[in-house]
């Protein structure tokens, strides 16, 4: 008898597993009694921390560099100050109110940002997308109120005839806590709650810690939804172009609408405006245009926007355009400060849903703003307490009849490109819309509306730009290219609010749909080492004699078990359940041809003949299925595992596992994957694909000896 070739033990042996740490969790109730009570204690440290990081102002200023920080700080707070008023006045028509309440915005958000936020640079006040979004809801209230959405307000007129001719107007109104409302009040009070509902809601997620929230709204989806929210801002402005006087459309469509109810009364175009539309685009584009060509010689950036206001609401005056030319102008600004009043909680209700895409949108802005140029000038700032500060800056000033703030990228880029160095800038901002309140704001009465549509049109310049990146972003990912289009086409042809959450859906949907459909590939060795990579992606591999390395590369969970099944029978291929109905056709046909055979021969015992299982000698013995691809997997993706080494074992083939994480290996054990007390685990689970195919392969040959022994 010849001598049976020995395997050592040693090959034989699985590799030994690694000991898991032993983490000892601590009971839930001391867990909750410790921080209750440490929530509790009270000191006078612990206020003056809490204090201090409510605050932040209270820790930075009384280490203020006067001689160092003071020159920047004025520098820059005077020139966004002087952008920020006639923003502030042009922003009032996307959000639907009266100029004076723009400016009331701008100076309560910079005193309450310097007060608790803490980037140095963030510029926060007015913002063209939240007052488009402000302007959408106060509009569709006010015309659910039963007034007129003409664009001229028929108060002041109203007044001007009752004082002086004695006749009375009958206007319409609506009561508000008691007392008779106009379309102006009623906008404004609108406006007012939908800001402080939006402020409660940052402070809520300050509170809990949901700024993970932001997570979702993808840098593509959000390119996509600014570009629709500025193609959505450049119609609205449109008929201002022109002077004409047409309703803002109300629903869905507005783009769609608002386009042809222009292109219908384009014989209506007021001149006047046209013309004067047409000198200052020409007069803003060109100084932009000169600012960012000489940019590293300006030390300043120009005040276009203030040069063109300046001399257009000269020119109005003393040309007497409103008069001779029926030019629409800003009208009355008075100067001083409306006493504060608490928001209308009982309009609350009806606009508590559209306060919730304007929170997020604000602080989503706020926090990457300030994440971004902090990791620019070097310091850290707290993104938590930047909602908190967003927050304040929403519901303190919504009780002084403001709307929503958020922060604003250009404005932003003008303070650090000023030399800002402290939120002292913010307070010279507000010093400077402080000045216009008092005493300057009557003086813009005579000023086009058609001027502020120019200065709002031109401000989109940057994002109406990444229409150029659309082709870059298509090549870069085709994934992101469909998300940032379909959320502008959303945004635009539907609605902001709708835009927003179909962008939001839709991109949590390609990557659920990445996750159904992922990457498969069959896994060969590099040369003579213990690396193994993707047989379609790299040439000159190996895959190992009578293994099956399948990798995997996404979670395994519910939604794409059946994929993974799929994808494994196709890739091997081989399929437990076909093979076994082959195999079972197989013995029944060879028993039938037997019994033929037995019956020509005269053998009667035919019905204790057994045959046995034909079997197929297949290409390979092992499945190595590498998981380092695999994050985790759920209840369904455990008992595809389950099935698999069931099914397999049933024709002769054993399925290992291979560099697993060990969030993976958990769910395993707790599922007994391994067995009673894990003790198949030495036998199914290895750390590397490259242990996995030595033990399938001594095993495979320990397993062939024995037969030759017992032959």
């Amino acid at each position: 008898m010849e001598d049976v070739p020995k395997v050592s033990e040693a090959a034989m042996a699985p590799p030994p597993l690694l000991e898991r740490r032993v983490r000892q969790r601590q009971p839930t109730v001391s867990v909750l009694k410790s921080k209750l009570k440490q929530g509790m204690t009270c000191s006078v440290p612990r206020v003056r921390s809490t204090l201090s990081g409510f605050f932040p102002v209270v820790r930075w200023l009384p280490k203020y560099k006067l001689r160092e920080y003071v020159w920047g700080d004025v520098m820059s707070g005077l020139i966004v100050g002087i952008i920020l008023v006639p923003q502030a006045i042009a922003y009032c028509l996307l959000a639907g109110v009266e100029p004076i309440y723009g400016l009331y915005t701008s100076f309560y958000a910079n005193i309450i940002y310097f007060l608790m936020g803490t980037s140095r640079h963030v510029s926060v006040g007015i913002f063209s997308l939240m007052s488009l979004m402000v302007g959408q809801v106060v509009f569709r209230e006010v015309f659910l109120a039963g007034f007129d959405l003409n664009d001229d307000s028929i108060a002041s007129v109203a007044g001007v005839l009752n004082s002086s001719v004695g006749t009375n107007v009958t206007l319409h109104s609506v009561e508000l806590m008691g007392l008779q409302c106009g379309k102006e009040c009623y906008a404004i009070s609108i406006a007012a709650c939908v800001t402080f509902l939006a402020g409660v809601y940052q402070v809520l997620m300050a509170v809990f810690r949901l700024g993970f929230v932001s997570v979702y709204l993808s840098a593509p989806m959000l390119d996509g939804f600014a570009m629709g929210a500025s193609f959505t801002i450049l119609t609205v402005q449109a008929k201002y172009l022109l002077g004409l006087k047409i309703p803002r459309h109300q629903g869905y469509g507005t783009v769609v609408v608002t386009w042809f109810n222009i292109f219908a009364n384009i014989h209506k175009t007021n001149l006047c405006d046209l013309i004067t539309s047409a000198i200052c685009i020409s007069i803003l584009v060109a100084g932009k245009e000169i600012q960012e060509r000489f940019k590293d010689r300006l030390k300043i950036p120009l005040p276009t926007e203030l040069v063109v206001v300046a001399g257009a609401t000269l020119a109005s005056h003393f040309g007497d355009l409103n008069s001779l030319y029926d030019s629409s102008v800003s009208g009355h600004i008075p100067t001083g400060f409306i006493a504060p009043q608490v928001p209308n909680f009982g309009l609350m209700s009806r606009v508590a849903l559209d306060a919730i895409p304007l929170a997020v949108i604000s602080f989503a802005f706020t926090v990457s703003l300030s994440e971004m140029f902090a990791k620019k000038n070097g310091y850290m700032v707290r993104p938590n307490q930047e909602m908190l500060a967003i927050g304040c800056c929403n519901i303190i000033p919504s009780f002084f009849h403001c709307f929503t703030t958020s922060a604003a990228l250009a404005k932003t880029m003008v303070k650090d490109s000023t030399g800002c160095q402290t939120q002292v800038s913010s307070l010279i901002s507000a010093l400077v819309v402080l000045l216009v309140l008092l005493f300057f704001a009557p003086y813009f009465y005579a000023l086009q509306k058609c001027v502020l549509a120019c200065i709002i049109i031109v401000s989109l310049r940057g994002a109406l730009r990444k229409f150029k990146d659309l082709p870059a972003k298509w090549r870069a990912s085709r994934n992101d290219g469909i998300v940032c289009l379909v959320a502008m086409s959303a945004t635009a042809l539907i609605s902001v609010e709708l835009g927003l959450l179909v962008g939001v859906v839709f991109s949590m949907i390609c990557i659920i749909f990445k996750t159904q459909n992922p990457k498969v590939s069959l896994m060969g060795r590099v040369n003579n080492s213990d690396l193994y990579e993707d047989m379609d992606e790299y040439k000159n591999l190996v895959p190992p004699p009578g293994v099956q390395v399948f990798c995997f590369q996404a979670p395994l969970y519910y939604a794409n078990k059946d994929f993974f099944l799929k994808s494994l029978y196709g890739t091997v291929g081989v399929e437990p359940f076909l093979e076994m109905a082959r195999r079972r056709k197989a013995e029944k046909k060879a028993k039938e041809m037997f019994s033929k055979q037995a019956k020509a021969n005269g053998d009667k015992n035919t019905g204790e003949v057994v045959i046995g299982l034909v079997q197929r000698e297949l290409e390979f013995h092992t499945i190595v299925l590498d998981c380092s691809a695999i994050p985790f997997l759920d209840s369904a993706g455990l008992a595809t595992f389950k099935g698999l080494v069931k099914e397999y074992k049933e024709v002769g083939v054993s399925v290992l596992l291979a560099s697993c994480y060990t969030s993976v290996v958990d769910t395993l054990q707790k599922g007994q994957f391994f067995g009673k007390n894990n003790t198949d685990m030495g036998s199914l689970l290895f750390h590397t694909v490259h242990s996995a195919v030595l033990y399938a392969n001594s095993h495979r040959l320990l397993g062939n000896t024995a037969r030759e022994a017992n032959a």
